[in-house]
């Protein structure tokens, strides 16, 4: 090699030293990650997805507006009432299915504080397995620490916001018959639990939805552990 090139080969080795660098930076893995950053970084994805779904539906619409967590009438009974529709009952119906997405609106806030705990004492196992999971590893974390207390708070809810509604208590007795016969699953044979269990399965499928947007854009989230975290598993 000639001084020319020897010199050229100098001034470059810098250059390639630090591509060499950058190329390792964004060979972060998740193998890489401390315990302290998977975790911190899940609990504030998760966190901030259970605020966000919370108020996306504690809300007017938020239910009924929303084609992904509106809750129709349970098989049976929802292809029944296309016939009462077509008796000029339809109106009835509307009212059913509305007081039953207005009745998870309004459950909905009362699960914020249980959801947050959930995260906080999440174990650090909990979090590497959430962020290397698949996609309903988030559903299946939410609903396994909570479903049970949040049963317990949105039922009294769900029922003092659908005893006004005529057709209420009309469910109740063709849901049961149909459910004799296997029309209706015995867990929808009642109005109020089954709007208490699709409210908690609407909840949890939105908070997934805005984990999910996390890891598809963590630049965008704003939070620099939330890049690290979620960009390492890109």
């Amino acid at each position: 090699m000639d001084r020319r090139n020897f010199s050229s080969a100098c001034l470059a080795l810098p250059a390639s030293l630090a591509l060499l660098a950058m190329q390792q930076a964004h060979a972060l893995s998740l193998s890489d990650l401390s315990s302290a950053d998977a975790s911190s970084g899940v609990k504030a994805a998760l966190e901030k997805g259970a605020t966000v779904a919370v108020g996306l539906l504690g809300r007017p619409d938020g239910f009924l507006g929303n084609p992904k967590v509106r809750i129709p009438l349970p098989g049976y009974l929802e292809e029944g009432s296309k016939v009462l529709r077509m008796m000029g009952q339809g109106g009835r119906i509307d009212e059913l299915v509305t007081a039953m997405n207005r009745a998870a609106e309004q459950a909905v806030p009362a699960a914020k504080d249980l959801l947050v705990n959930a995260v906080r004492t999440m174990s650090v196992t909990d979090a590497k397995g959430i962020l290397s999971g698949g996609d309903n590893s988030v559903t299946q974390f939410f609903a396994g620490r909570t479903r049970a207390p949040l049963t317990e708070r949105f039922l009294p809810i769900v029922s003092a916001a659908t005893v006004k509604v005529k057709l209420a208590d009309k469910y109740n007795q063709l849901a049961g018959k149909a459910a004799g016969f296997g029309l209706v699953k015995k867990e929808d044979a009642n109005l109020q639990g089954y709007v208490t269990g699709k409210s908690l399965d609407g909840l949890y499928l939105m908070i997934g939805e805005e984990e999910r947007k996390i890891r598809q854009d963590p630049v965008g989230s704003g939070s620099a552990i939330l890049q690290k975290v979620f960009g390492a598993i890109r």
